[in-house]
């Protein structure tokens, strides 16, 4: 690999970063690694087949496993089967590979939440079926020592299913309580705890009327629209988290004349380290020996490779492509460029939670006005009949026909029909409430390399070599991994060029490659090194061949799939479309010229790319942010709402609340008309569920809710939300 293109400030595609040449440590076992890798490409059963093949297929490898939904793969492997190694493999097999550190993932990899709020379901309506079965007996006309023993009977299945189920709202309702807040878990807490009391009371007195089943029943629906909401979150994990896990957790340190393998942690500033090609680099410092050159393009957005030297500052995150390097630290771990960036989208994500959902929003009315009728209804009946006994069974009768299962699966319901639309279209929602925030989006922000385009470069103009240029040009860039040696090797090879007999190629890093042909010097690489070279003002490099003058091959970005369309489609629609790269100037405002955006910035870095979505924001913006690199997952993280491409770093698509899970744009138009449809869904939802109350609460007041009357309304309501919701699919 070496240097092909000459403006100032050039970097590689993404596809070129490989996990550095470090050696594993063991972990557990004493005889085998267990190594874990991101492959953030993969997205089918084939792509399984196909990276487990390529891994099982290498000595020293005993398992591997891959998890789809993860874009992870577990590797068992001997002790001596380095990270590296596994990678190349993966490359070649045509598999982006990454390292990951499993102990910074041990944390998200277990969905226990998930579990218990399944199995309480489960429980839940094991319960309800048979409390139910039980309650028809009554409803039909039981009466006597019959219905008193259906009644415990039903108590019996209750009191510890409810115990058991309910513990999420109590735990809830008891830390709102202990903060003085109110939430819609309280009034759900004193529904079941109030109706199982007064039906057990009710039961040791013969009475004829007890809630156990409306009891069950509440716990049941409102689990339900628990674990629908879970499962819209289930696939979203902490960007900080998946970043640090790419930081790389071992160098290779030089003392004196002999390297040695230490975690980044024990490296102190002064410390010589050592980044051989296609590794990270592990710290920011500055290059003492050696040439390179480096692709920060997940740092940084730029498109073409960077040139190192002796004396150059080089960043944690950035991978060294051509030659080995001696790299001075000046900061390691925590303070390093890169560890700043993770706090950014740390402190970025805490101020996404603040947002306010519609239910949210909507509990905060109902949880005082449920508490305040309740109560009344109780004074009002104890004052006209002192009878607590009616007064506590009215109270009840008003809670539980006012329960809240309506208003706890309006907005899992919804939420869970579109996501499930969407999905079919190519897009996967991670956060419950990024419809809501993208339904309000009236500015969308693009990063440029590989969010609009695919990341690599296009050669243009090979078709107008003869078949002896052409073969001298695939001969060279056929001894080069660099990306726009491949881009043109690619190219050529397509329009079927044989490569011509070239003698000793040679790459000189940092510059281009160079061989002899026929007896002639032949070289591509930059103008000033080939000689003679003319600049044509975009990105380019050039052939000369003997003493003939040199020519340019220029190469342009590759727009991704549907970009034109889906820029053109949010201009239709009024919003307001900002291009924002850490590309240079002439090739960001050439791209957006190309493509039709008006308002650019360039050379953004990090940190600012995350200030412009503040500044976006501060003027009353509602911000979507597309991209998929490093660079971009602070603003990700800072925007109103976020997507990320199934390309992106596994980092990018953990800060965004959407991954599209094909190679086009297309289904973000489509993601935007079906946001604005559910919103409104939750809004009917939310009017059903109002207007359900409004019937049936003078009914409880007015002592006229038996347990049947209570159960059917309650039931008929949650399905009617539901049957709504489901209209988006």
């Amino acid at each position: 690999m070496t240097a092909f293109a000459d403006p100032a400030r050039p970097s590689a595609c993404p596809a070129c970063d490989v996990a550095p040449l470090a050696e594993q440590i063991a972990g557990s076992a004493p005889t085998e690694a267990r190594l874990m890798l991101a492959v953030p490409g993969i997205h089918c059963a084939g792509c399984i087949s196909g990276v487990e093949r390529a891994l099982q297929a290498l000595p020293g490898v005993h398992d591997a496993r891959v998890n789809l939904t993860l874009r992870r793969v577990a590797v068992e492997a001997d002790l001596d089967v380095d990270v590296d190694t596994l990678c190349a493999v993966l490359t070649e097999a045509g598999y982006e590979a990454h390292e990951l550190d499993p102990g910074v993932l041990a944390a998200t990899e277990v969905d226990a939440r998930g579990r218990a709020l399944l199995m309480r379901l489960a429980v839940a309506v094991f319960a309800m079926m048979n409390v139910m079965l039980l309650s028809v007996a009554v409803w039909s006309g039981a009466e006597g020592v019959t219905r008193d023993m259906m009644h415990w009977i039903s108590a019996a299945i209750a009191i510890p299913a409810v115990i058991f189920t309910g513990q999420p709202f109590y735990s809830s309702a008891l830390q709102a309580l202990k903060a003085g807040r109110l939430n819609m878990d309280v009034p759900i807490s004193l529904a079941i705890i109030l109706a199982v009391g007064t039906s057990l009371y009710e039961t040791m007195l013969s009475g004829e009327h007890a809630y156990f089943d409306a009891a069950i029943a509440l716990c049941t629906f409102l689990l339900a629209g628990r674990y629908l909401d879970h499962r819209t979150r289930a696939n979203a994990r902490s960007a900080a988290q998946e970043l640090a896990a790419l930081e790389v957790p071992r160098a290779l340190r030089l003392n004196g004349q002999v390297t040695e393998t230490v975690g980044v942690a024990d490296l102190a500033p002064g410390d010589l380290v050592r980044v051989l090609p296609g590794g990270r680099i592990p710290v920011d410092g500055v290059v003492t020996e050696g040439t390179t050159e480096l692709d920060r393009s997940l740092m940084t957005g730029e498109t073409l490779p960077a040139a190192a030297a002796p004396g150059d500052a080089v960043h944690a995150g950035e991978s060294n492509l051509t030659g080995p390097i001696t790299v001075e630290v000046q900061a390691a771990g925590r303070d390093t460029d890169l560890a700043r960036i993770t706090d950014l989208i740390a402190v970025a994500e805490a101020g996404r939670n603040n947002y306010t959902s519609l239910a949210d929003a909507a509990a905060k009315l109902y949880a005082p006005g449920v508490h305040i009728i309740s109560a009344l209804a109780a004074i009002g009946w104890f004052v006209a009949t002192w009878d607590l006994r009616v007064a506590l069974n009215i109270a009840a009768a008003v809670l539980i026909i006012t329960c809240p299962c309506a208003l706890g699966l309006a907005v899992p319901a919804v939420t869970t029909a579109a996501s499930a639309r969407l999905f079919r279209k190519g897009l996967l929602i991670k956060n419950g409430t990024a419809l809501e925030r993208l339904a309000q989006v009236d500015t969308v922000v693009f990063d440029k390399t590989g969010t609009l385009t695919d990341g690599a470069p296009e050669p243009m103009g090979l078709d107008q070599f003869d078949a002896q240029t052409g073969g001298i040009a695939l001969a060279l860039s056929q001894g080069s991994a660099h990306p726009l040696a491949a881009a043109i090797a690619r190219e050529l090879t397509a329009q079927g060029v044989r490569p011509v007999q070239v003698d000793d190629i040679r790459e000189q890093p940092g510059f281009g490659v160079e061989g002899l042909w026929e007896g002639k010097p032949v070289r591509l690489g930059r103008a000033a090194w080939v000689g003679g070279g003319e600049a044509v003002g975009t990105t380019a490099t050039y052939l000369r061949i003997g003493e003939a003058p040199a020519q340019a091959i220029t190469f342009t970005d590759t727009l991704r799939e549907g970009a034109a369309e889906l820029v053109a489609g949010l201009q239709a629609q009024g919003k307001r479309v900002v291009l924002v790269s850490g590309d240079v100037e002439a090739a960001v405002t050439r791209f957006a010229a190309r493509i039709g955006i008006e308002e650019v910035i360039f050379e953004a870095h990090p940190a600012a790319k995350a200030e412009a979505i503040a500044a976006l924001s501060a003027e009353g913006r509602r911000v979507l942010m597309v991209g998929d690199g490093m660079n971009d997952t602070a603003a990700l993280a800072a925007a109103d709402v976020s997507i990320s491409p199934a390309s992106a770093l596994e980092a990018a698509r953990a800060a965004s609340d959407m991954v599209l899970t094909g190679g086009s744009l297309a289904p973000i138009l489509d993601a935007m008309a079906t946001a604005v449809s559910a919103r409104r869904r939750i809004k009917e939802n939310f009017t059903i569920a109002s207007v359900y109350n409004l019937l049936a609460v003078p009914l409880a007041v007015a002592g006229l809710c038996s347990p049947l009357i209570a159960a059917l309304a309650m039931s008929s309501s949650s399905l009617t939300v539901s049957l709504n919701a489901l209209r988006l699919r």
